[in-house]
């Protein structure tokens, strides 16, 4: 099955907040607001009654060759790794994806809480975070308790 060399993708709205530069940790307490275009506006209908949103949004400040290992969270006591076995940011395809606190919308904005991305990072996607995306029998290598998750 061949796939193909391009995929269109169009961004559904900007994030706007005050962060300017990439940050390693302390995203759980930034608030953000999804200023989400006015054509889709329709498109938002509902998601008032999630707790959660699962938002997806490109990292357009990520530039530089891109590694296939690295050490998670550039911590050199965590083992190399494969970049699709992390969450580092520089990736083949610089998509973010993010559950965060959702606040409150405002017509065609969404405030939410804890995105790690910065402001006017073009937004891709938002779905609701659903029971069925907790799995409670899901294993994770031991590295993954040393990690900042803040």
């Amino acid at each position: 099955m061949e796939s193909p060399s391009e995929i269109p993708v169009k961004p559904i709205g900007r994030v706007r907040n005050q962060i300017k530069e990439k940050m390693r940790h302390g995203w759980s307490q930034i608030e953000s607001v999804l200023d989400i275009y006015p054509a889709l506006s329709d498109s938002l209908d509902g998601l008032e009654d999630f707790s959660h949103i699962i938002v997806l949004f490109w990292m357009h400040k990520n530039v530089g060759p891109i590694p296939t290992k690295v050490h998670p969270q550039g911590r050199d006591d965590l083992p190399l790794t494969g970049i699709f076995a992390t969450r580092a940011p520089h990736r083949p395809n610089s998509i973010g994806m993010t559950i965060v606190k959702f606040l409150e919308r405002d017509g065609n904005s969404l405030r939410v809480m804890g995105l790690d991305a910065i402001d006017g990072s073009p937004i891709l996607d938002i779905k609701p975070h659903l029971p069925k995306d907790d799995i409670p029998e899901a294993h994770h290598p031991d590295w993954v308790s040393k990690l900042d998750h803040s």
